[in-house]
């Protein structure tokens, strides 16, 4: 039977009290609160923030919104692969700034390059504007690379977690029959990929695991404001075809999302696309953004993506 992590454990117990506290004391969830939550948490469980030898913000040029990006390139004297990250958040929080240490990492663990998108974010920009800055971001990053002459491989991944995921999901989705645009690969680190909100492990851990099911109702409620057919725009219900990219697909045991995520493998393996599944029996959603807590998970995590996008697994 899994267990979860004594240290999540532990840390968990303090969180859920104060959590109790505030809610009993009449706390009302914003946007702003939630976008303040995610950067403090992830500041105070992140400290490790390697140095990289070139970092530099740009803006790719799209139709309707040029998106702000942050450049990590760990060795800017070699020509390496592109690494698009898409970032947690519910659609309604995180940033390059908050994901900073994160895609750091990623950069000196992977040798890509590493390109960190601030695409737009509900309330105030509802669906499907993260989807076209994603979109955008995908068609027309070279630009921006080809602008400062730094060369590059074609060989392009692409990877996200949490809101993040679904993001990267649904691009992949839309670009697998598009001959012009060439996503490898696809890394999606416990993704949320069922906007229906129907499975088993919404109820099995939608509370007390830090993302509860009724903060996910209260973000997809923000994220999609015009009746949109949630089944219809849900990842996990899109086309499946052997033109998906390879996939690499990370879940946690104590996730609400964990079943969407062996449920989009499973369907991934019928289409006949080439799949790995790493499942954490001990972890929660979002233990990425708490690594202080979760070391060694967080070190195999970081290994495993890197060993996938170098071709070690």
């Amino acid at each position: 039977m899994a267990q979860l992590s004594k240290n999540l454990e532990e840390w968990l117990e303090k969180y859920n009290e104060f959590l109790e506290k505030l809610r009993q004391e009449g706390f009302v969830q914003t946007s702003t609160n939630a976008r303040e939550g995610l950067a403090n948490l992830t500041s105070a469980l992140v400290s490790k923030k390697p140095a990289l030898p070139w970092i530099q913000d740009d803006l790719v040029g799209g139709e309707e919104f040029d998106v702000p990006v942050r450049l990590y390139h760990p060795d800017p004297l070699r020509s390496l692969p592109v690494l698009l990250y898409f970032h947690g958040g519910g659609h309604m929080a995180g940033s390059i700034t908050v994901y900073d240490p994160i895609c750091r990492k990623l950069a000196v663990q992977s040798s890509h390059l590493v390109i960190s998108a601030d695409y737009r974010l509900a309330p105030e920009c509802p669906y499907p504007a993260g989807v076209t800055d994603a979109l955008t971001v995908c068609r027309n990053f070279g630009e921006v690379l080809e602008k400062r002459e730094v060369e590059y491989q074609a060989n392009v991944s692409i990877a996200g977690d949490s809101a993040g995921g679904a993001i990267c999901a649904t691009v992949t989705s839309a670009m697998q029959h598009d001959e012009n645009v060439n996503i490898d690969k696809q890394i999606l680190i416990y993704p949320s990929l069922d906007y229906t909100i129907g499975s088993q492990s919404l109820i099995d851990n939608g509370k007390g695991f830090l993302l509860e099911k009724d903060k996910i109702e209260w973000y997809f409620a923000n994220y999609f404001q015009n009746s949109e057919d949630r089944r219809q725009v849900s990842p996990i219900y899109m086309e499946f075809s052997a033109n998906l990219p390879r996939s690499l697909v990370i879940t946690a045991e104590f996730c609400p999302l964990r079943d969407e995520g062996f449920a989009y493998v499973r369907k991934l393996e019928d289409a006949g696309v080439d799949c790995k599944h790493i499942h954490f029996e001990d972890m929660i959603h979002a233990f990425m953004n708490m690594e202080d807590i979760a070391e060694d998970q967080c070190r195999r995590l970081y290994e495993t993506v890197a060993s996938f996008l170098n071709d070690g697994i």
